[in-house]
């Protein structure tokens, strides 16, 4: 019985891991398409409505690639929570935390008991 909940457990653990990869990938593809549609919509209008503006002036013009900037840090955090994170304070962190903490308890009521 337990080994059948282990193995549940241990299912549901990697279908939810699975989710959260593969919407960090969803999420780094719109990223990429959509800051391809902005900045070319950018460097069109800008050769195409300004008067003296070179190819070169334009694809230096920081709107090109703010929203590269900008949402890239959210994509770098989206990443670090999806890749990062969970290897620092990830579940086996967790664990040995809870274990550490249950362990304290013990020693704790061990030393209440014997006064």
């Amino acid at each position: 019985m337990e080994k059948e909940f282990l193995k549940e457990q241990q299912y549901l653990n990697a279908k939810k891991r699975v989710k959260e990869i593969k919407g960090f990938y969803s999420h780094f593809l719109i990223y990429v398409l959509i800051n391809i549609f902005i900045s070319g919509i950018i460097i069109i209008i800008g050769l195409t409505y300004s008067d003296n503006s070179s190819l070169l002036e334009t694809l230096t013009n920081f709107s090109v690639y703010s929203t590269w900037l900008f949402w890239g840090i959210g994509i770098f955090f989206h990443w670090l929570s999806v890749f990062g994170f969970k290897n620092l304070l990830g579940s086996s962190w967790e664990e040995k935390k809870i274990r550490e903490l249950m362990k304290k308890e013990d020693e704790r009521s061990d030393n209440i008991l014997k006064k």
